[in-house]
């Protein structure tokens, strides 16, 4: 029996060339059979092999037919290597999605090479899997016909150029644009957003400031339907400017407000050590197979659990030190963690199409367990978010928690407390004990030595 069409994923629904679906809890792609050369040229090119070994895309395995969820219009069904976790555009740093890009053109120069091209260059095609960028979308090749200009052109300036831009020249934030515009950042509108200073780097005049204009002069006109031809020497030419314009764009992310947040953090050298310690033991005790580190910040206390094989992902809301943390991974070859740009007072929300195209953060857990390490004080005073919701909000996530209670003794709560009345009478280790008692029971507690912090194993009383 064919899968139930409820079980067709809901960000599936815009490509004719197939589309996701789940039967029981086996991911699946469909490939209708209007796509049937299309992907006949990217098995029988070597393509698909070639970009599979070079770590470009993720791979897949033909299985059986009879498992499509749409029968008459399936020519094939692929199970894709599963991914651990789903990120999206709006919520990776400057180099994640620079790599990104860099890996989209490369997929293009080589399908190129192999008669075939990108119908599709949005970012949200590429997924972080293993530590680095990969093309999840097999069906985002096609056929190439000699003498055609490159189809996603536009995509690409406004998944990946525009905003690597604006995130260089202008403010680093603005990747956050993503979530307004599924479409990617429109080129008038990142036109209008750089810095004069832009108009002096050929690349960002010619792929935004002129393609912009190029928009506007033609909007609401009838267009001639003949394209001209475009040599493939020519189509080349222009993804190697576009390539090495985007290599040349680095961004330092030590200036960013917490990105150098350990070096000036308030433990001494033997209390950091004993709090290393006694996280790694708290990890052990609960032996999870996933962990979500909420406020990460370079990712110190995530490699303690992905050094373990373990699927981490460290959200922090500084660009910075998500940065910082994805280049550290990448060095060291971990490929169990996912760095991402979260800020927690307003996580991920769902969007696109009916609110169901693209999942909210809460909706992609939840994890087995969750740090909250030196974190608690500034969602509850910084924030003035009350200890009971903090504990609802980690309840949800996890069923085991590892919390840092910071009291306001402290010269970190100190400092938030400087220059606002105190209005957090709750807030205290016995108050954090009583708001998280209703969910939580403390399987352990220890106080950080040559501290006044105390460490919290907690398990939720499901």
């Amino acid at each position: 029996m064919p899968s139930s069409p409820h079980s067709i994923q809901p960000a599936s629904f815009r490509d004719p060339s197939g589309f996701i679906f789940w039967r029981d809890t086996t991911l699946l792609r469909q490939v209708n059979t209007v796509y049937q050369p299309h992907y006949d040229q990217l098995m029988a090119s070597g393509l698909y092999d070639e970009l599979v070994k070079a770590g470009l895309l993720i791979p897949h395995t033909e299985v059986d037919r009879a498992l499509a969820a749409v029968p008459d219009s399936a020519y094939k069904v692929l199970q894709p290597q599963p991914i651990p976790f789903i990120s999206y555009p709006h919520e990776w740093s400057y180099s994640q999605l620079r790599d990104s890009a860099l890996v989209t053109l490369e997929i293009q120069k080589r399908a190129l090479a192999h008669g075939m091209t990108l119908k599709d260059a949005s970012a949200y095609n590429c997924a972080l899997f293993e530590g680095r960028p990969r093309l999840l979308d097999t069906l985002s090749l096609e056929q190439y016909e000699p003498g055609s200009p490159w189809i996603a052109y536009r995509q690409f300036c406004q998944h990946f150029l525009a905003p690597l831009a604006l995130m260089r020249y202008t403010d680093v934030r603005l990747n956050q644009l993503f979530t307004t515009n599924i479409d990617g950042i429109p080129l008038d509108l990142a036109s209008k957003l750089l810095p004069m200073r832009s108009n002096f780097n050929l690349a960002i005049q010619v792929h935004i400031h002129m393609h912009a204009k190029s928009q506007r002069r033609y909007a609401g006109r009838k267009v001639e339907t003949r394209q001209p031809k475009v040599s493939q020497q020519a189509l080349l030419g222009m993804i190697d400017n576009m390539e090495s314009a985007i290599r040349k764009w680095h961004w330092n992310p030590a200036h960013t407000a917490w990105a150098d947040y350990y070096d000036q953090d308030s433990y001494t050298d033997p209390a950091f050590a004993h709090k290393r310690q006694v996280v790694a033991d708290y990890i052990a005790q609960a032996s999870p197979a996933s962990v979500w580190d909420l406020g990460g910040n370079t990712g110190e206390f995530s490699q303690l659990a992905s050094q373990h094989q373990i699927l981490t992902v460290s959200m922090d809301f500084d660009p910075g030190a998500v940065d910082l943390n994805y280049r550290q991974m990448i060095e060291t070859g971990d490929t169990h963690r996912y760095p991402l740009v979260i800020d927690l007072t307003a996580p991920t929300p769902a969007i696109g199409w009916a609110n169901q195209e693209r999942d909210s953060l809460v909706a992609r857990g939840p994890a087995d367990m969750v740090f909250g390490l030196a974190l608690i004080h500034h969602l509850a005073i910084a924030n003035n978010v009350p200890l009971p919701r903090l504990a609802a909000f980690f309840a949800s996530l996890s069923r085991w928690a590892v919390i840092e209670f910071v009291p306001k003794s402290d010269p970190k709560v100190q400092t938030l407390l400087a220059n606002r009345a105190d209005i957090f009478p709750d807030y205290t280790q016995a108050g954090f004990e009583a708001a998280f008692a209703p969910l939580f029971s403390v399987v352990q507690k220890t106080q950080i030595q040559d501290s006044q912090r105390w460490l919290y194993l907690l398990r939720t009383k499901d």
